[in-house]
């Protein structure tokens, strides 16, 4: 062994390399990605299987997190500052979670899906796409990124006005009135099933206002490191 190769494998013991923290965290952005489009392609149709896919990608990026905490946990150097990395990988994977816990409660309440909720994980898949571009972008040109961090602040936002609207209708006393005036008969129970039907479909939309919140907490963190990285 030439003495260049074992003063390069002392080096390399004493400094290891640095971990790809760009790749680790692109590939948690890519699959909140795949669980925005998984929540979308469920509130389209309702459907059990793809209710089961928002799970599955859950597990999966549940992985995902844990392997990039690890890997943060014993790397040596990093390209920012730790606490800056932590927050990123744990905000990135609550966006997945509630995705998932989402699905969870419209199937423990049984309120299937409606136009508003569809809105809300078009919106928020517009938040996660974001993200994705965003954190594509820190390791070459992280000044460029801040317009992804402002996107996903954005779609919350956008979400914020539909949860609004959702409310207004839900709410809305006049039309609940006629419509049990128009059933015919006593009124008693149709009108308590309508007030059940109501409140749960108001923790659905608040569930989902929730989750926007954390994409903006997201976009919010992906700020920070663009502003300590330019």
């Amino acid at each position: 062994m030439s003495e260049g190769n074992a003063l390069g494998k002392v080096i390399s013991r004493v400094f290891p390399r640095m971990p790809n923290f760009f790749q680790l965290l692109n590939d948690q952005c890519d699959l909140a990605v795949k669980s925005g489009e998984a929540l979308v392609q469920f509130m389209t149709t309702g459907a059990e299987a793809d209710a089961l896919r928002v799970r599955e990608i859950e597990h999966e990026a549940d992985t995902i997190k844990d392997r990039n905490m690890d890997v943060l946990n014993k790397a040596f150097s990093t390209p920012m500052d730790r606490e800056e990395l932590y927050r990123a990988i744990s905000s990135i994977d609550h966006v997945i979670n509630y995705a998932k816990t989402t699905v969870r409660e419209m199937e423990v309440l049984g309120v299937a899906p409606d136009s508003y909720t569809l809105e809300f994980a078009e919106r928020l898949l517009d938040g996660n796409l974001a993200l994705q571009q965003g954190y594509r972008l820190l390791e070459t040109d992280p000044g460029a990124a801040e317009a992804s961090a402002a996107a996903a602040r954005k779609a919350e936002r956008n979400c914020e006005k539909a949860y609004r609207r959702a409310l207004a209708e839900l709410f809305d006393v006049e039309a609940d009135v006629a419509r049990l005036e128009a059933s015919g008969g006593p009124t008693g129970g149709k009108a308590l099933a309508q007030v059940m039907d109501v409140m749960k479909k108001r923790e659905v939309y608040r569930h989902l206002s929730n989750a926007a919140d954390r994409t903006a907490r997201a976009g919010d963190v992906l700020h920070d490191i663009v502003v300590k990285m330019v």
